[in-house]
């Protein structure tokens, strides 16, 4: 069962994946490319090159490896493949609901004024 109660992290694989790779292939990415973990309690989400299916790699006691597919639309799926996007629980909820996550907020970050 997918039980998200049990993940600190979610990390995408941002650009374009392979998703003929199995369990076995994923863990290779996810430690050569991404510098990362695999048993983290992360899920590791990765897209297919049409952008309308993601594999979700979870360790959890053993590796559990999910699949996702639209039928008539196409994910969001950021572009950058150098490095790994971390979102929270609830942007992964948006993405597989087709709304976009952003790599970079669209508002400019506050500066300190020192006013003496």
């Amino acid at each position: 069962m997918f039980n998200l109660n049990k993940v600190n992290t979610v990390y995408l694989a941002c650009g374009i994946t392979d998703l003929r790779k199995s369990i076995d292939g994923l863990i290779v990415i996810v430690q050569t490319q991404l510098k990362l973990d695999p048993f983290e309690k992360a899920l590791f989400v990765f897209c297919n090159r049409q952008m309308n299916r993601i594999k979700i790699l979870h360790f959890d006691e053993g590796f559990w490896l999910y699949y996702f597919r639209l039928e008539n639309s196409e994910l969001k799926w950021p572009m950058t493949p150098d490095e790994a996007l971390k979102i929270n629980k609830e942007e992964l909820k948006w993405l597989l609901m087709g709304y976009e996550v952003r790599t970079r907020s669209k508002f400019k970050p506050i500066e300190v004024r020192n006013s003496f």
